[in-house]
């Protein structure tokens, strides 16, 4: 028993050193992880507000270039106020003032026609018209992009200033959409590795993505419902490229910054598993050592014992020879044959199971009328089958035999004194159960495990092998299983052997 309580002792230290060193190593891999992922958060924070400031440098720029077309609205009526004053002035000072502010518009595309459509004037255009054409087609499509200025000469006459935007602004316009586009790729291009998704103001309609798996990249249910987590982990960034044309980015955790969340407990996961598998090799590593033990001392026996057997033999047959009392040379062969029996067992430890059907009841019953002469009187013994008598059990006869032996060995050391030893034979159409009651001092609990164990055993002069070897012979030879039942101490013990059918 020793040995085995300073297996469990140290089985429990070692245990507590290795969850020590688990424990150290999660808590240091869970700071590691927690500093990169701060670090981690801090650049996709950092990468927000750079966001957010080039979105009011977009803004900026837009109201600028939207100040640029008020500008130019504003310079073409001051253009169609001034034909209309120099028609209706004969100063000279006017005249040349007016014709000063046509002259110095050198940007704007403008073709003034009367009330009937008919050219009268251009400027700024990189092409010629014929005077009194009459403005139509492209040309007019071309410059009806903006409302033209109409200009009341009289009740009855007017003058309209068709206009387009200069070169100026077409450049700007130009350079605003590549801002636009630039600022986009930007974004879905971000050095900080966060998932990127940029949508329209209905955010169903997506614009363009970046660091997005391409599995769902090129899914749109699974880029919109990752839309949706996104929006619920950070509010998205608005951005407003001109009139109707709202932008939204939505935006997560790197896909490193999720992982490290996960990190120590994948590396707990791994750690128990590569424990759980290190340590399942390592006993069945040991049980295949223990059953070579096992089947190598067995063998050995039986070796062992076939020589004096012999040698036995051949005495009771001189004995006979010369007239011996016959008595004595039966007796004798009785325990011959039981010596034999032991040999065969030996022998058959470490082989193929050999099982054939068995009558249960007839096996046990026939191992307890020869248990019942070698063992005190003042136990007493009962067997208890079915009404309906046999029960047919796959079994290995010399083998379950000796468990049946070692315990019935075992309850009669357990008795103190008189006693009683049942054995109560059960069956259901999968399974067949033999319960093996004592009388006799019973068994703590906390060694229930521990009782089959090698070397486990109450008694000062015991090996403390025969419930280990019953255990081996119904679980390794029968599939089947031994057990506990019940115990109680200073009442008795119930084991319960469970064969299949």
């Amino acid at each position: 028993m020793d040995i085995y309580y300073k297996k469990k002792r140290w089985k429990i230290i070692l245990g507590i050193i290795a969850l020590v060193i688990v424990m150290a190593s999660l808590w240091y891999s869970n700071i590691l992880a927690r500093h990169i992922a701060l670090d981690e958060r801090r650049n996709a924070t950092i990468w927000a507000d750079a966001i957010r400031n080039r979105v009011q440098l977009v803004h900026y720029t837009q109201e600028f270039f939207e100040q640029i077309k008020a500008d130019e609205r504003k310079h073409v009526e001051i253009l169609a106020e001034a034909f209309k004053r120099l028609g209706e002035t004969e100063e000279s000072e006017a005249m040349d003032f007016y014709l000063k502010i046509i002259s110095d518009n050198n940007t704007i595309p403008v073709i003034i026609t009367d009330s009937r459509d008919k050219i009268t004037l251009y400027a700024n255009l990189d092409m010629e018209l014929e005077s009194d054409e009459i403005l139509a087609g492209e040309l007019k499509r071309e410059f009806s992009a903006f409302e033209p200025v109409i200009v009341r000469l009289d009740p009855k006459n007017h003058i309209r200033v068709y206009y387009k935007e200069s070169k100026t602004f077409t450049q700007l316009r130009a350079y605003l959409e590549d801002l636009e586009k630039s600022f986009i790729s930007e974004v879905v291009a971000n050095s900080a590795s966060v998932p990127v998704i940029i949508t329209d103001v209905s955010r169903k309609h997506i614009v363009a993505t970046g660091n997005i798996d391409r599995s769902i990249a090129s899914d749109d249910k699974a880029l919109l419902q990752m839309v949706q987590e996104m929006a619920s982990v950070n509010e998205p960034i608005e951005i407003q490229f001109s009139e109707g044309r709202q932008r939204l980015i939505f935006y997560k955790n790197s896909y490193l910054l999720t992982q490290l969340k996960y990190y120590p407990f994948f590396q707990f996961g791994v750690i128990v598993v590569f424990i759980t598998v290190a340590y399942l090799l390592f006993s069945t590593a040991r049980k295949s050592e223990q059953n070579q033990v096992w089947a190598g001392l067995a063998k050995e026996t039986a070796h062992q014992l076939g020589t004096p057997l012999s040698a036995i033999m051949a005495w009771i047959e001189i004995l006979k020879l010369n007239s011996v009392d016959e008595q004595i040379t039966d007796e004798m062969e009785k325990d011959v044959a039981r010596l034999q029996v032991i040999t065969e067992r030996f022998s058959k430890i470490g082989s193929a199971a050999n099982l054939k059907p068995v009558d249960i009841v007839d096996e046990i019953q026939g191992i307890a009328d020869y248990l019942k002469t070698r063992t005190t009187k003042k136990i007493r013994s009962e067997i208890h089958a079915p009404d309906h008598g046999s029960v047919i059990v796959p079994l290995n006869p010399q083998l379950f035999g000796w468990v049946i032996e070692n315990m019935w060995k075992n309850a009669a050391d357990a008795i103190s004194g008189e006693g009683m030893i049942e054995i109560a034979i059960s069956e259901d159409p999968k399974y067949v159960y033999v319960d093996f009651s004592d009388d006799g001092k019973g068994i703590q609990k906390s060694k229930y495990n521990s009782i089959f164990n090698p070397g486990v055993t109450s008694k000062h002069r015991g090996w403390g092998l025969g419930l280990s070897l019953a255990r081996r012979i119904i679980e390794d030879y029968h599939k089947g299983k031994i057990f506990i039942k019940s115990s109680v101490v200073g009442k008795g013990t119930t084991f319960r052997i469970v064969l299949r059918k």
